[in-house]
């Protein structure tokens, strides 16, 4: 048996955009779910946890997808150990983008797919380089509305990708859902892709 169309829980269009990307018909059921990092929690964990917690709370919904796979997915940015979430302000946006100014982070993106009673995951790791950026400019970035609600307080795909040297690892990554590594997990559950709108 396979699946015409899945459930993504997230409200990031995004995702929902990169989805339709490789041709995977999805519903949105967006879930909120605490986002603070547990004392001591490496990265990998971080992320890894909030992308099955929200499959999960997407799942518990009540609504009309009995047995339809439900995809989820978190990022973040890291650098030095530390996690860096999406800017509460413009003071926490500059200071986000000073401390990653020319140096090279990751960026890491953990995918969780609920399927038949079970959870599958991946984790896909990307690493991208910095130019020098000067408060000045990222003032008039964060004028944009762009860093609001992206971690790292920079979108690759936006005006954010000025700043972007080099990438080292996926680009779908950085943007918040790694192609390949959901489409392996969509081909494990029989989620039909490459559908024509």
């Amino acid at each position: 048996m396979g699946y015409d169309s899945i459930l993504l829980a997230s409200a990031s269009e995004r995702r929902s955009r990169l989805l339709a990307q490789i041709g995977v018909r999805h519903r949105i059921q967006a879930t909120e779910i605490d986002e603070t990092p547990c004392a001591g929690e490496s990265a990998d964990t971080y992320v890894t946890r909030l992308a099955a917690a929200k499959a999960r709370a997407a799942v518990d919904v009540p609504g009309p997808h009995p047995g339809c796979p439900v995809l989820a997915a978190d990022t973040t940015v890291v650098l030095d150990g530390s996690i860096f979430g999406k800017p509460a302000d413009e003071a926490e946006c500059i200071a986000m983008l000073s401390t990653l100014a020319g140096r090279r982070h990751e960026v890491l993106t953990a995918v969780a797919l609920w399927h038949d009673g079970r959870l599958a995951e991946a984790l896909a790791r990307s690493h991208v380089l910095f130019r020098a950026i000067d408060a000045a400019e990222c003032r008039r970035y964060w004028a944009t509305g762009e860093p609001a609600g992206k971690a790292g307080g920079y979108a690759i795909q936006g005006f954010g990708g000025v700043f972007v040297r080099s990438l080292e690892g996926s680009f779908s990554n950085v943007m918040g859902l790694p192609l390949f590594e959901t489409a392996a997990l969509l081909d494990a559950a029989a989620v039909r892709r490459w559908q024509i709108p």
